[in-house]
């Protein structure tokens, strides 16, 4: 059996939350080593991650929606990805 398929079968045998979890892990690592490459490539035509966030904050801020607290973030995460517990 391949490391893929092993890695497959015990995938498909957690509960979909731990699924989505496994997810985010392995998004979490490649955008890490995407991270460690930007280094050595810059460009200057994308900003950043955290310059674009910041510019949504401010855009949230400025039409008057209140902000969500970190209860409330987490509530929001777990109904987006199949239910709050």
């Amino acid at each position: 059996m391949s490391i893929e398929q092993l890695l497959l079968e015990k995938w498909r045998s957690l509960p979909p939350d731990k699924q989505q979890e496994v997810i985010d892990f392995v998004e979490f690592l490649e955008f890490k080593t995407n991270s460690a490459n930007q280094h050595e490539v810059k460009s200057k035509f994308k900003p950043s991650l955290g310059k674009r966030l910041r510019e949504i904050r401010e855009e949230i801020v400025a039409s008057g929606v209140p902000l969500l607290n970190w209860e409330e973030v987490e509530r929001e995460k777990a109904e987006r990805r199949g239910g709050y517990q």
